[in-house]
C-alpha cells in the first residue's frame, strides 16, 4: 500500500468528502511566495532534481545537519547526486517531521513516484524523476499549468525594475504573475555599509540623487508608484516586531544622515527610523489600495559563524520571543486615527502569540469589508499539520475562519505547491472532525461553501487582482454543487 492515499490526513468520511467535492479541486492564489520570477521569464528547465528540489532549501538543510550530514552536502561543492543521496539517506530519520510527508507529497504529485525515498530508492528516483524533469510539462510554466496556479505574487526588493515580471506580462502566460513591494532594506540604518550600498541602487532606480531623508522617501514612494503601474497591489515586510514609536522628521532625518556617513544608528534610533517609515509605506498602502503584509517574530541569523561562512537564508534562523501585542496594536492605532490604515495581514512566527495576535487585529475590523485584517496563515515553524491547527483555532476563536484568506507557499522551490493540498487537507480535516462529534452541523452547503471560499475565492476577492483563466469554469461548477444541502455523512 502507498504511503500517501486519498485518505491522507483526512481522518473520517466527512472530512474525506469537505476535501473531494469543496476543495481538492480549487486552483491556486498563492499571494506570497520567494520564487524567482526570472525563472518563470526564462521559462527554466531544471536539469536535475537536486536543482529544482535542494537547492536553497534551508529547511531540509536543517534536517541533513541535525543527521549529521557535513555542510558540503548542504551548501558546498559536493556533486548533485551525492547531495541528493545524503537527502535521502537523511529522509528516513525525519519521521513526524512534516519534511517526511512534504517529501512524498511531491514526489508523487509531480513525477508519480510513490516509493518511500532512503538511501536504497535515491537512485531510482533520481534517475525516474530527472526523466520527467525534461519534458515541457515540468518547466516552471508548465508546472504553474499542473497545478493549477492562477494568480501569483513574488517578493521583489522596490530597486528591482520588474523586466521580468514585464516579459511574464508581455508573453501571455496563463497565470497571472505579480510582484510584492518588500522594502526591508530601507531601514537598515543599524548596518551602514550595507545600508548605503542599497540606497546607491535606489538612486539608480529613481533615477534621483538622494541627499536627505525628503530625497530617500521621495524615491521610495516613486517606485511605490512604478510597482503600482506594473500591477502590484500588496507590500511585505519581514520584522521582527512592528516599529511603532515614530520620532519628529527632524529627528529621523539626522538618523538618515548618520548612517550615510557611515556610522551605524542605535537601536533606539533604529527603531525610531523604521516607525516613521513604516507609517509612510502604511499610507502610500491606503491610497492605493494596497494589501500589507507584516511577517513578524522570526529570530534571524542566530549563528554567526556560519552566517559569516554561509550568508543568510541557509538554515539559522529561529522563532522569536519579542513583545508583539502592543508594538502591533500602536501601528496599527497610528494608521487608523489618520483614517489610513490599509487592508493588512499579519503572519505569527511564534504559536505563544497565536490569540495575541488575532485579538489585536479583531480590535481593527472596521465594517468597511469583510475580513479586512486577516491572521495569515502558519508561516515558516508554523506551516505544518500542528501549527496549521493552532493558527485555524486561534483565528476561529477570535474571528471569522469564513473570511480567511487561506495558505500560502511562502517558497523559494517550484515543488512547493502541494502546500496548498497539505493545508487543505488539514483545514477539512479539523472540519469533519468536529461534524462526526456533532460540534458543527452536518450541512454540505453551509460547509462547503466555507472551505471553497478559504481554499481560493477569499484571496480573489480580497487582493482584487485581475485574472482570467480556465480554471473559473471549474470553480464556478463547485460553487453551483455547494448549493446542494446534502448530508456530509454517508446514507
Amino acid at each position: 500500500m502507498k504511503f500517501i492515499d486519498q485518505k491522507f490526513l483526512l481522518h473520517n468520511r466527512a472530512a474525506q468528502r469537505l476535501y473531494r467535492q469543496f476543495a481538492q479541486a480549487e486552483p491556486i492564489f498563492d499571494y506570497h511566495c520567494h520564487l524567482a520570477p526570472k525563472d518563470i521569464a526564462d521559462n527554466r528547465q531544471f536539469r536535475n532534481l537536486f536543482e529544482i528540489w535542494l537547492q536553497g532549501d534551508h529547511y531540509k538543510w536543517r534536517a541533513m545537519r541535525a543527521n549529521g550530514v557535513a555542510e558540503k552536502f548542504c551548501t558546498g561543492a559536493a556533486e548533485p547526486f551525492d547531495k541528493f543521496r545524503a537527502w535521502a539517506a537523511t529522509v528516513p530519520h525525519t519521521l513526524r517531521n512534516p519534511l517526511y510527508h512534504w517529501t512524498h507529497l511531491e514526489l508523487q504529485r509531480y513525477f508519480g513516484i510513490d516509493v518511500l525515498l532512503d538511501e536504497q530508492s535515491a537512485a531510482r528516483v533520481w534517475k525516474k524523476a530527472n526523466e520527467q524533469l525534461a519534458r515541457p510539462e515540468l518547466t516552471t510554466r508548465g508546472i504553474l499549468k499542473k497545478f493549477n496556479v492562477t494568480t501569483l505574487c513574488t517578493t521583489d526588493d522596490p530597486t528591482d525594475d520588474l523586466a521580468h515580471h514585464k516579459k511574464i506580462a508581455a508573453d501571455g502566460v496563463a497565470t497571472r504573475v505579480f510582484p510584492t513591494f518588500r522594502p526591508d532594506q530601507a531601514l537598515a540604518v543599524n548596518q551602514p555599509a550595507a545600508f548605503n550600498a542599497w540606497v546607491s541602487r535606489l538612486e539608480q532606480a529613481a533615477d534621483k540623487d538622494i541627499a536627505n531623508l525628503a530625497d530617500f522617501v521621495a524615491a521610495l514612494r516613486g517606485r511605490h508608484d512604478y510597482f503600482h503601474a506594473h500591477g502590484c497591489r500588496l507590500s511585505d515586510h519581514g520584522l521582527n516586531q512592528c516599529p511603532a514609536s515614530p520620532c519628529p522628521d527632524r529627528t529621523a532625518a539626522a538618523i538618515f544622515a548618520k548612517a550615510r556617513r557611515g556610522r551605524a544608528a542605535s537601536a533606539r534610533e533604529h527603531a525610531q527610523f523604521g516607525a516613521c517609515l513604516m507609517l509612510h509605506f502604511g499610507r502610500w498602502d491606503a491610497e492605493k489600495g494596497w494589501v500589507k503584509q507584516l511577517h513578524l517574530g522570526a529570530l534571524r541569523n542566530t549563528n554567526t559563524r556560519l552566517l559569516e561562512q554561509l550568508g543568510p537564508d541557509t538554515g539559522f534562523d529561529a522563532m522569536g520571543d519579542f513583545p508583539q501585542a502592543q508594538s502591533l496594536a500602536r501601528y496599527l492605532d497610528l494608521l487608523e486615527r489618520e483614517g489610513r490604515l490599509p487592508k493588512v495581514i499579519v503572519y505569527n512566527n511564534n504559536p505563544v502569540d497565536n490569540y495575541v495576535f488575532a485579538s489585536v487585529i479583531g480590535s481593527f475590523q472596521d465594517g468597511s469589508m469583510a475580513g479586512k485584517m486577516q491572521f495569515g496563515s502558519g508561516w515558516w515553524f508554523l506551516d505544518q499539520k500542528e501549527g496549521i491547527q493552532w493558527q485555524l483555532n486561534a483565528l476561529s476563536n477570535l474571528g471569522l475562519l469564513s473570511r480567511f484568506v487561506g495558505m500560502v507557499t511562502d517558497s523559494r522551490s517550484f515543488m512547493s505547491f502541494p502546500r496548498h493540498e497539505y493545508f487543505r487537507r488539514v483545514l477539512c480535516n479539523l472540519i469533519g472532525q468536529e461534524v462526526e462529534r456533532g460540534e458543527l452541523p452536518n450541512d454540505e452547503a453551509l460547509l462547503g461553501t466555507m472551505i471553497r471560499n478559504i481554499c481560493y475565492s477569499n484571496a480573489r476577492q480580497y487582493l482584487a487582482l485581475p485574472e482570467v483563466t480556465a480554471a473559473e469554469p471549474a470553480c464556478q461548477a463547485s460553487q453551483e454543487g455547494a448549493r446542494r444541502p446534502t448530508s456530509l455523512r454517508p446514507k
